[in-house]
């Protein structure tokens, strides 16, 4: 009998029936801050389901989404740092749904070797970067989100503090020089010294043991509570088109990922999101490496939350 029932179930798993496991490549295409957990996530959803195997690429989530959305790269599944990159980007030509998983806070990292290293706190930090010869930087803000934000966090000071000009003064003193493709991309230059400090998110900042000053709620861009202050930021960023431009205005801090229509592998693809959302799985990794989850994740309107792949409805949510 036991016989008869495992020659059945190995016929629906062949057939793709419903007690099919996932088997196959899982694309995914992330932010460069989601690299520790990603990557933890990976080796632990390969020891549940060893027949996928988890193929990751990571960079700036401006950069990922548009190696999708106008290099036609193929992809499963696309996780980004800022939930509006997935927006404009990906919505609704590619994909049709953006969940809301995780969210993260502005920091401005430094080492033992930075200058005024005993100095700076939250209440001086945006003086001491427009001090001569204090090496700053933080990542391209038309491909990454870490980029605009930075760049937001000084502005939202500027108001905060009531130091006109604040902006301007300090970016004089940041040369183009200081900026890279991606966030984490500037933690080994404040560790070796290269730079006095790097703007970055406070996962990274735990991550690579770097030290850090906490910001202002008004200006870590983490409490949705300051959304509407949030708001009053705005960087002005290259189009998808070249010669366009288009304004990133300020938003708490949310990551995002998405399924695309054309995912190679749906079924992997919906298993690895059930797991993302797993308070013993994705979440509980996200935690172990200094990044909250959303409890529950969620989405922004019933409309998209119909959309969603039936096993992943009861974990998602319908919220701001």
């Amino acid at each position: 009998m036991l016989r008869v029932v495992a020659l059945v179930l190995l016929c629906m798993i062949q057939a793709g029936g419903a007690f099919a496991v996932p088997s196959g490549k899982l694309i995914i295409f992330h932010a460069g801050s989601l690299t520790v957990p990603f990557a933890a996530m990976e080796k632990d959803f390969e020891a549940r389901y060893p027949g996928v195997d988890v193929q990751r690429e990571s960079g700036g989530s401006t950069r990922m989404a548009r190696l999708i959305s106008e290099v036609g790269k193929p992809a499963d599944l696309m996780a980004s740092a800022d939930f509006q990159v997935i927006d404009k980007s990906l919505i609704p030509a590619l994909a049709d749904f953006n969940i809301r998983f995780a969210t993260n806070e502005l920091v401005l990292t430094y080492s033992a070797k930075s200058k005024f290293a005993d100095e700076i706190n939250t209440g001086n930090w945006f003086e001491i970067l427009g001090r001569p010869g204090v090496l700053w930087g933080h990542s391209d803000p038309n491909i990454d989100p870490g980029g605009y934000r930075s760049l937001m966090a000084i502005e939202l000071a500027e108001k905060y503090y009531k130091k006109p000009g604040l902006y301007k003064r300090l970016i004089a003193n940041r040369p183009k020089e200081n900026l890279r493709d991606k966030s984490v991309s500037l933690t080994s230059l404040v560790q070796n010294g290269d730079l006095d400090y790097a703007w970055t998110y406070r996962s990274l900042a735990l991550q690579h043991h770097l030290k850090f000053v906490t910001l202002d709620e008004h200006v870590n861009l983490a409490n949705i509570a300051y959304d509407d202050f949030y708001g009053q930021a705005s960087v002005r960023v290259t189009g998808e088109t070249p010669g366009t431009f288009f304004d990133r205005k300020g938003r708490f801090v949310a990551y995002g990922i998405t399924m695309l229509k054309d995912a190679p592998n749906r079924e992997a693809a919906e298993a690895f999101l059930a797991y993302l959302l797993d308070p013993e799985g994705g979440k509980k990794i996200l935690r172990q490496n200094g990044q909250p989850a959303f409890n529950p994740a969620f989405v922004p309107s019933k409309a998209m939350h119909d959309k969603l792949p039936v096993k992943l409805k009861s974990l998602v949510s319908v919220a701001y």
